[in-house]
C-alpha cells in the first residue's frame, strides 16, 4: 500500500483483522459460553406453562461458541467501526461533533437514568426541572415563545412542525393545500409537506442559491399553508433575505416554517423568532452535542411564536399555584401525542448540560469556531475543487467534481478515497442543487491540525484524479471489503443468515452457499 500514499501524510492504516466469519460460521455443536448451576426447583414444561403461547415452529439453529470466541469476535468487529472518538466525520448537513463526557456523565445520574415515566409528579420534580430549564434555554436561543420537547428526531420534529401550521390553519376556517419547499432545501421537508397532506410546490433557488423573491412573491397565495426554509441552507448560506421572505409569507397568511437543522451556524448570534420565523425545530444532536445515530437516540424539540401555542402536543410542562411543576393534559386544541412519554428524556438532559457548560459567550464561540473552519477548508481548497456558489459559506462549504470528472471521476470515488486517508467520507452528492457535490462540514470539534490532515488528503487525491484516475475510481483500497456492488446491495440486501438446508452443523463452506 506504501506506493499509494506518496507525498502526502495519512491516517490510515491496514485493518489488523481483514477478515471475520459470521458468529454462524464460528459456530461448533457443543460449545457454551456459560455454566448454569445444578437445577433445584421442579422443571416445568413450557407447553404446560405458556399454553398455545407456545412457539413449536424451527426457530433454527443458534451459534454455539465459548465465552473468549464470543469475546474476541466482538471485539474484532468493534475495530472496524468508525467513530467521532477515532477521527473527524467531514459530513455535511449531518454536522458530527463531538459528545462531551460530562454530558454522558450526568445523563447516567442513577435518579435522572432510572427515573420510571409513570412516576407521580411529586417524585420527578427534578426530571420536570430538567425538562422546564431546557425549554426556557432553547426558548432564549430560538427567540420563540413556546415548545414542545416531545418529537424524537429532526424529521419527527419537521412532522409536528408542520402539524402544528395545518392545525392552526384549520382552526381559522381555511386549511388551505400547498407547502412551498426550496430546491436546495433537506430532503425530509418534501416527505414531510406529503405525509402531513399537503401538495409540495418547489421553489427555486436563484444564481447565489438562495430564496428568489420574485418567485416567491408569485407562487404565495391564499392556498400556501407554509415555506418550509432550511436556514442556512444546505450549502452552507445564510438567507439574506429572511425577513422579506417573512414578509411575503405574512401578507397573505402563510407561516414560515424554518427547518432548524443548521442552528449550529447560528447559535448565539442570531434568532429565527427575530426575523419572522413562526415555527422551527431543533436537532438537538446537531446544535447542542447529543449523541447522533447509532449513539441517539435523536430529539428534535419544535419552537414556536403564541400563534400555533394552544395546538402544541401534548402534555406540556407547566408551574402549578404553588410553585412545583407539573404536566398539563387539558389541551383542547392539542395535536395530540407525537411521542411515547415526554421525548426522549436522555437527550434532554445531554443538550441542557451542554448549554450550561458552555452558557452564552461559549455558545456563541462555538458557532464562530464552526463558522471559521468551514471557511479555512473553503479557502484551502478553492481552486482545487469547483466551487458552484461565490455566497459567503457559513458552518459547512459545497465544492463539486466538476474538475475531476473531467478525467471520469465523481464525487463518490473521491469520497471513498478519502476512506483510505483514515477520514470518513463527506457528504456525497447533496445538495441536489449541485451536480456532483462534495458537502463539507467540519464542525467545531476539529483543530486546525486535523483540518490541515483532511486537506493535505483531498488535495492529493485531486492529484491521484489527474494522474491516475483507476486508482481513485477503484478505491477504498486499505479497507477489510473494497469495491461494493452498492446497486446490488440496495435492491436485493441479505438482511439475515439462514442455516443451510437439512443440515445443523455451521461451516463457512455451507454458509457460503447459502449466501
Amino acid at each position: 500500500m506504501a506506493d499509494k500514499f506518496v507525498g502526502t501524510p495519512i491516517k490510515a492504516t491496514t485493518h489488523v483483522n481483514q477478515n471475520e466469519d459470521l458468529i454462524f460460521e464460528k459456530s461448533s455443536s457443543g460449545k457454551k459460553g456459560y455454566r448454569l448451576a445444578q437445577l433445584d426447583v421442579p422443571a416445568i414444561d413450557a407447553a404446560s406453562l405458556l399454553g398455545a403461547a407456545v412457539r413449536t415452529d424451527d426457530l433454527g439453529a443458534m451459534p454455539e461458541l465459548s465465552e473468549i470466541e464470543i469475546i474476541r469476535h466482538f471485539t474484532r468487529l468493534s475495530t472496524w467501526n468508525y467513530a467521532i472518538d477515532l477521527g473527524m466525520y467531514p459530513l455535511g448537513s449531518c454536522t458530527m461533533k463531538y459528545n462531551p463526557r460530562i454530558n454522558e456523565a450526568v445523563a447516567r445520574l442513577e435518579g435522572l437514568a432510572e427515573a420510571h415515566p409513570y412516576q407521580p409528579e411529586s417524585l420527578s420534580q427534578g426530571a420536570l426541572g430538567i425538562m422546564k430549564l431546557l425549554s426556557d434555554c432553547l426558548i432564549e436561543i430560538t427567540g420563540m415563545d413556546t415548545i414542545t420537547l416531545q418529537p424524537a428526531a429532526g424529521a419527527h420534529g419537521e412532522f409536528t412542525g408542520i402539524l402544528l401550521a395545518r392545525a392552526y390553519h384549520q382552526s381559522l376556517g381555511n386549511p388551505r393545500t400547498k407547502v412551498l419547499i426550496p430546491d436546495s432545501a433537506h430532503g425530509t421537508n418534501p416527505a414531510t409537506a406529503a405525509v402531513c397532506g399537503y401538495q409540495v410546490a418547489n421553489l427555486k433557488s436563484n444564481a447565489q442559491g438562495m430564496v428568489d423573491l420574485a418567485e416567491l412573491e408569485r407562487m404565495v397565495d391564499g392556498d400556501v399553508a407554509a415555506l418550509m426554509l432550511t436556514n442556512p441552507s444546505t450549502i452552507g448560506v445564510f438567507e439574506s433575505d429572511i425577513h422579506k421572505i417573512a414578509d411575503i409569507l405574512h401578507a397573505k397568511g402563510a407561516l414560515l416554517y424554518m427547518d432548524g437543522a443548521n442552528m449550529n451556524a447560528l447559535c448565539g448570534k442570531t434568532r429565527p423568532g427575530d426575523f419572522g420565523a413562526d415555527v422551527m425545530h431543533l436537532n438537538l444532536h446537531k446544535t447542542f452535542s447529543t449523541p447522533h445515530g447509532g449513539g441517539g437516540p435523536g430529539s428534535g424539540p419544535v419552537a414556536c411564536k403564541k400563534i400555533l401555542e394552544p395546538f402544541l402536543p401534548t402534555p406540556v410542562v407547566k408551574t402549578n399555584p404553588d410553585g412545583s411543576l407539573g404536566l398539563d393534559y387539558n389541551r383542547p386544541q392539542s395535536v395530540g401525542r407525537v411521542r411515547a412519554w415526554y421525548g426522549n428524556f436522555g437527550m434532554f438532559i445531554r443538550a441542557l448540560a451542554y448549554i450550561l457548560a458552555n452558557g452564552p459567550d461559549g455558545l456563541r464561540q462555538t458557532t464562530e469556531d464552526a463558522v471559521l473552519n468551514a471557511n479555512y477548508i473553503r479557502a484551502k481548497l478553492e481552486g482545487t475543487f469547483d466551487l458552484p456558489y461565490k455566497s459567503p459559506s457559513l458552518h459547512e462549504v459545497v465544492f463539486s467534481d466538476k474538475l475531476q470528472a473531467k478525467n471520469g471521476v465523481k464525487t463518490g470515488d473521491m469520497g471513498k478515497r478519502l476512506i483510505d486517508y483514515g477520514f470518513h467520507a463527506y457528504t456525497v452528492s447533496f445538495p441536489l442543487v449541485v451536480n456532483g457535490a462534495m458537502m463539507i462540514e467540519p464542525t467545531e470539534s476539529e483543530s486546525r491540525e486535523e483540518l490541515d490532515l483532511l486537506i493535505d488528503a483531498l488535495k492529493q487525491i485531486a492529484r491521484e484524479a489527474e494522474e491516475n484516475p483507476e486508482l481513485v475510481q477503484n478505491a477504498p483500497h486499505s479497507t477489510r471489503l473494497q469495491r461494493l456492488d452498492e446497486t446490488t446491495a440496495a435492491r436485493k440486501p441479505i438482511l439475515r443468515w439462514k442455516a443451510p438446508v437439512a443440515s445443523t452443523q455451521l461451516t463457512p463452506d455451507s454458509a457460503a452457499k447459502e449466501w
